[in-house]
């Protein structure tokens, strides 16, 4: 049995979810958005709480069970308040800086790298070496922050590379004499 699955989603005020077969459409303040959930699962809206139950008793079925209601969690939170990803660049040299809706960033290549904004992704630079990516989608906030750090991971040596703020990089000891 899913942990997760049985709980209800609480709908918090302000945003308004509608449940149409297996389509789910949750609208706020920040936006509006939509979720096919699977045939594994059905859907029902009672008392202000989105309900997840499993069609059947099988093991995809009970997956299913718990990750669409997490999907359905996370898009009436992402409507409510949006999702946001840190990410830091460690390294001399290392900067990002917007340029109009591309961020550019110079993390000691030969070149520049020019990462284009994503639709519906808001990305700031407060600093040189600090980039804020945010969005109602978190699926889509993760995968953007995901590109933007595989162009330099952090390396265990000095650390070096783009990181997550709150990634912890597991340092290696460099060559003995």
């Amino acid at each position: 049995m899913s942990r997760i699955g049985k709980q209800p989603v609480p709908v918090p005020s302000g945003v308004t979810v509608t449940v149409d077969g297996q389509t789910v459409k949750a609208k706020g303040p920040k936006g509006e958005l939509s979720l096919e959930v699977m045939d594994l699962c059905t859907v029902a809206l009672n008392d202000n709480e989105v309900q997840v139950e499993p069609v059947a008793k099988t093991k995809e079925a009970r997956s299913a069970w718990g990750m669409s209601r997490t999907m359905i969690a996370n898009m009436v939170n992402g409507v409510a308040n949006e999702f946001t990803k840190e990410l830091e660049l460690v390294g001399v040299g290392y900067r990002a800086q917007m340029k109009g809706n591309v961020l550019n960033l110079a993390l000691g290549y030969s070149h520049e790298i020019d990462f284009p904004t994503p639709d519906g992704l808001a990305i700031k630079t407060p600093k040189p070496t600090e980039i804020i990516i945010s969005g109602i989608d978190k699926q889509r906030v993760g995968q953007a922050a995901a590109e933007i750090r595989a162009f330099r991971p952090p390396e265990p040596y000095k650390g070096k590379g783009v990181k997550y703020k709150d990634e912890f990089i597991f340092r290696k000891e460099g060559k003995k004499k």
